[in-house]
């Protein structure tokens, strides 16, 4: 461990307004349990910041004893980003709170918010952040390395929203940034992930939206995979930016309008969205069904916020996660041969290929408009490698690590670092 002395650890405790954990402490074990449960690191200090105070006392002590310095957010990062060994955490799951300035249309979220709290807010006033897919990741991780989700072929990436910031530099000074105040500091902070300081405030642009939304899951059979694939990738050339449409390859869950017998079966699932209403956004979904044969569909009117948790009883914590991502500017038959296999090989049912819809507004800015680079891709693919037992380790590692391998000529060069 550390090596500090008790006095120099009683004089950090004693100047925080939240609180400071140490091995032994009865919260201690939980605080260092993170979403993917492969990540088992034991830090010396866990500093749960009260405020952005606190963050600026944490910063100056890891910086002044020497310490390895982590931040934890919503803790979802798959690599265990939230937390390091024999250093400090500054843990943020404290400070969730969210102020929505309706007549400003702005959103002012506390850096250790999670998607589901803003959603929260944001749709009490029919307005939103384009943000992720899951409503347990934390805001900050999401937005720092870019942000995408159902929203950014209408909105842009959640960076592309982000209009100011409150951040702990390793300095242990409190700073606000925008595009007038350090605009260097703030091009960074929107793609470049945490490697510039301690982001305590993020302040978004509100974007109407919904409560309504049309959206749902049309699920096909796999050994159809092919075909479906490849009119989806004809078909998503043409929609329009207030239409999206991802794919998701895996066992099949027990969803209440799959039939009993597709249950654990391989499928293809096609997961659309518009924040247009069902009638609207009727014409361009419609098409979709003639991909293949439809072993069910749940397609309909869902509370935004609603639709946010979809996918949530798949991405539980407590489950052991390896995942790799490609970016795409195109996919080619080849690549679909690929997935397909892999798809066909998952070694858990907890496993998943998918392939999320960018393009559109994402696209617009210049490649150097902010720290994320990537304003050409059309889809980012994730293979999820996940699972239950330390024993089968391994294997869903190697399924992960031999799938990026096989697909990666096809891929754009590049890859989404959350």
């Amino acid at each position: 461990m550390t090596g500090l002395k008790n006095e120099v650890v009683d004089g950090l405790r004693a100047a925080l307004r939240g609180t400071l954990l140490q091995p032994g402490d009865a919260d201690y074990d939980g605080a260092r349990q993170i979403w993917n449960a492969m990540i088992d690191r034991r830090p010396a200090l866990i500093v749960r910041s009260a405020g952005t105070a606190d963050v600026c006392t944490a910063v100056a002590f890891a910086r002044d004893h020497g310490l390895p310095l982590a931040v934890r957010g919503g803790g979802h990062n798959i690599a265990g980003n939230a937390l390091c060994d024999d250093g400090l955490v500054i843990d943020l799951t404290g400070m969730r709170g969210v102020h929505v300035d309706q007549d400003a249309c702005l959103a002012y979220v506390d850096g250790g918010a999670l998607l589901g709290d803003v959603d929260h807010e944001t749709q009490a006033c029919g307005l939103a952040v384009p943000l992720g897919i899951n409503s347990t990741t934390g805001v900050a991780g999401l937005t720092l390395g870019g942000g995408f989700g159902w929203l950014s072929r209408m909105l842009g990436l959640t960076v592309d929203s982000l209009v100011g910031a409150e951040i702990v530099t390793a300095d242990a000074r409190r700073r606000h940034i925008g595009p007038r105040q350090e605009p260097d500091l703030f091009w960074a902070i929107r793609g470049g992930g945490g490697n510039f300081g301690v982001v305590t405030r993020f302040e978004f642009a509100l974007h109407a939206v919904g409560p309504a939304v049309t959206a749902g899951l049309v699920v096909f059979p796999a050994a159809q995979g092919g075909e479906v694939l490849r009119r989806y990738r004809d078909y998503v050339d043409t929609l329009p930016n207030d239409v999206s449409i991802w794919a998701v390859l895996r066992k099949a869950p027990p969803l209440p309008f799959l039939p009993p017998d597709v249950h654990g079966q391989d499928i293809v699932a096609l997961a659309v969205f518009s924040p247009r209403p069902v009638d609207e956004a009727a014409a361009a979904l419609e098409p979709v069904r003639a991909f293949g044969t439809v072993l069910g569909e749940h397609v309909g009117a869902v509370p935004y916020a609603a639709w946010q948790k979809t996918f949530d009883p798949l991405l539980a914590p407590g489950a052991r996660n390896y995942w790799k991502s490609h970016n795409f500017v195109t996919l080619s038959d080849d690549a679909i041969d690929i997935v397909l296999r892999y798809a066909g090989s998952v070694p858990t049912p907890q496993c998943e290929i998918f392939l999320g819809l960018i393009g559109g507004r994402a696209n617009e800015p210049a490649v150097d408009a902010t720290a994320y680079p990537h304003r050409n891709v059309t889809y980012a693919m994730n293979v999820h490698g996940r699972w239950l037992e330390a024993a089968d380790d391994a294997r869903c590692v190697g399924w992960a690590r031999e799938f990026f391998a096989a697909v990666a000529p096809y891929a754009a060069g590049s890859v989404y670092i959350n």
